[in-house]
């Protein structure tokens, strides 16, 4: 049996005990109200209608899509996704590694890894960290971001990836540097404008890359600090500069204890066994503090002697390109 009935909707505003003009029964309406069709600024009057009296489904909840990375991120197997050789990290402690890993079993892995496609397989260009702590994890596959990159592109990723999060030990930081220089020809200045570094800061990394490999491989494993090893390139032979770092190490030098021996070494090297040793003029904290400012900032052995108000300056170098570098950084024309 159907039920016909007439159903009539008055929309006209009524008037209160007050005499004001009252709103409509439902305001904005539950539609509105429940994010359903927006509603019309004015109430449109309604014609008696007939019609039969059914209980209607609900209207179907809107879905949203998931939202998409505009790079479009794909999970591709582990197996299918190699290590780049520019990668300029070389050092993945193995605790880390597993700390990572165990994370990665829990949430799995937040942010995607950034690969290239090469040869039918994926070339890493960030993330290798979390590719090695996913492996540990024993995942299957990872979500990854494909992009078109050269060999340059890939190297000022992975080196400016690196350099934000602090994970370049100062050996890697100068070999990714060395690279960019090397490799793909770029001067030191457009090297600190990709990566956001300033120039002396470049500079003064390439200049590790001078001392002995043993050398090296003591700043890399942190034995000896930037500090330590900037002051050993005072030293132009090698055999002297490794005794130096190994006499660091071994008597746990400071930067300025480090500063005198290498002192001794240059005035015995210049001027025979009975030449005197040169001792500091002033233990003053103040100017020793601004003695190890200005040679951070120049990146080279600097000497400062202050007296009641007089004194001097003196900074070394050791090369035409050195004495080049202090004068760019000075701000001086060598012309």
């Amino acid at each position: 049996m159907v039920i016909r009935a007439l159903l009539h909707v008055d929309n006209s505003p009524t008037v209160s005990h007050s005499g004001r003009m009252a709103k409509p029964a439902l305001g904005r309406g539950l539609g509105a109200l429940l994010g359903g069709a927006p509603v019309l600024s004015k109430p449109t009057p309604v014609a008696p209608v007939e019609s039969a009296i059914h209980i209607a489904p609900p209207p179907p909840q809107a879905t949203v899509a998931p939202a998409v990375s505009r790079d479009g991120v794909r999970h591709v197997p582990l197996a299918d996704i190699r290590p780049s050789s520019l990668q300029p990290r070389k050092d993945f402690p193995p605790e880390t590694l597993r700390e990572l890993a165990d994370s990665i079993k829990e949430q799995g892995i937040v942010q995607p890894l950034i690969v290239r496609e090469r040869g039918g397989v994926f070339e890493l260009i960030a993330g290798e960290r979390r590719l090695r702590a996913a492996q540990l994890a024993g995942l299957a596959a990872a979500p990854v971001i494909v992009r078109d990159a050269d060999d340059r592109a890939v190297l000022e990723m992975a080196l400016i990836e690196n350099l934000q999060r602090e994970n370049l030990n100062p050996i890697e930081e100068a070999q990714g540097y060395s690279q960019l220089v090397g490799q793909f020809q770029l001067t030191q200045e457009e090297v600190a404008g990709r990566v956001g570094k300033s120039r002396a800061v470049v500079a003064n990394a390439l200049r590790l890359l001078k001392l002995p490999q043993v050398v090296q491989s003591y700043v890399r494993e942190g034995r000896i600090s930037v500090g330590h090893a900037k002051v050993i390139l005072g030293l132009t032979d090698e055999k002297q500069q490794t005794q130096a770092a190994e006499r660091i190490i071994k008597e746990a030098l400071n930067v300025r204890q480090t500063e005198g021996l290498v002192a001794k070494l240059q005035t015995h090297v210049g001027r025979g066994p009975k030449a005197s040793v040169v001792i500091p003029l002033t233990a003053d904290a103040h100017v020793s503090d601004l003695e190890s400012r200005i040679r951070e900032r120049l990146g080279t052995k600097v000497r400062l002697r202050y007296k009641q108000g007089k004194g001097s300056l003196e900074v070394s170098f050791f090369s035409d390109e050195d004495l080049e570098r202090v004068l760019e950084i000075l701000g001086v024309s060598a012309a």
